[in-house]
């Protein structure tokens, strides 16, 4: 009888408890396969941006939807936790939202061309252990490029380019065993190329350092690196680049050194097989050019004007490609 008398009472409570999580949270039913949790961060993610009714991609960011339907996200198949995120473009304006941080099993992070998009990046992104890609380019991000990157241990993928950041780049990015591309071109960054960007312990990456105010030599632990493209054009770099130089490393395709103040004899750099683009225009590069550049047949792109060559510009093979314009102003070439 106790018992029969008391089940209304805890009945009761159950149905106040209820409706109480309803008033406060959605329904999973209205969700469709959207985590609860991944949802919260997502309209925590839009609350921060504003005015975002100009935003196509968070126009359909709506309360109580499916977010794995919304522009944007995408949902893993079997878990329906979203794994990537990429607002791109939009009159939006604000930070990069700490709440990006709160998608665990986020493996891709976009956000791209969005001027109005300040600050810093945000230490919360060290929480996302998953995360494979990250975009922050083309908005107006401020700061250092931050020291806890190197926490992203799954990352292949880093672009931070045109954006503002300052200060030298941080010679621990070297710890990202899994980097392929590393975009740091269009900044404000200055000191030298980091003596540890030759000791990658992993898969050399693709590395872009382009219109900067970097200054002083290349480390000459990137010669022992064969890296498949490598720009280091418009910035302030000194003394000896022919280390890039090295036919053993079969695998560069890209060497963009121009616009820099390169000094150094190029008359008997060997070059890898397979280079398809070569610019060292606007240096200050002595000697001549070797003859073996005629037998690059896969080079589509070379500059090597504004500089200090002379001697015989090397005929047949390749050479028919290019072009006066590629071996304008130089001393006596």
């Amino acid at each position: 009888m106790r018992i029969h008398h008391q089940c209304p009472l805890y009945y009761s409570l159950f149905l106040f408890l209820l409706a109480t999580a309803i008033l406060i949270s959605p329904s999973h039913g209205y969700l469709g396969k959207c985590n609860p949790s991944d949802y919260k961060a997502l309209m925590n993610i839009k609350k921060s941006l504003s005015p975002y009714e100009f935003s196509w991609e968070l126009n359909s960011w709506v309360q109580n939807t499916d977010c794995c339907d919304w522009h944007g996200v995408i949902c893993d198949d079997k878990s329906n936790c979203v794994a990537g995120l990429s607002i791109l473009g939009g009159e939006i304006s604000g930070q990069i939202p700490s709440s990006v941080g709160d998608l665990p099993y986020l493996v891709s992070l976009s956000f791209r061309n969005i001027k109005n998009i300040t600050g810093s990046v945000p230490q919360s992104i060290t929480k996302l252990k998953h995360l494979i890609r990250l975009d922050l380019s083309y908005l107006s991000l401020s700061g250092p490029v931050p020291n806890f990157l190197n926490q992203l241990t799954a990352l292949n993928f880093l672009d931070l380019s045109y954006n503002q950041i300052s200060g030298s780049i941080p010679p621990n990015l070297s710890d990202l065993k899994h980097i392929r591309t590393i975009q740091l071109d269009g900044n404000e960054l200055t000191g030298s190329i980091p003596e540890l960007f030759g000791k990658f312990t992993g898969t050399v990456p693709e590395l872009y350092l382009s219109r900067n105010k970097l200054t002083g030599p290349i480390p000459k632990s990137l010669g022992a690196l064969g890296y498949r493209e490598i720009n280091l054009s418009r910035n302030k770099l000194t003394w000896d680049a022919s280390i890039l130089f090295n036919p053993n490393h079969s695998s560069t395709t890209f060497i963009d050194l121009s616009r820099n103040q390169f000094e150094f004899d190029f008359t008997n750099v060997k070059f890898p097989k397979d280079l398809n683009w070569l610019d060292i225009s606007h240096n200050k590069i002595f000697g001549g050019i070797p003859e073996e550049i005629k037998d690059l047949e896969s080079l589509e792109m070379l500059k090597v004007g504004y500089n200090r060559l002379c001697g015989k510009i090397p005929t047949g093979g390749n050479m028919e490609r290019f072009k006066s314009t590629s071996f304008f102003h130089n001393k006596c070439l």
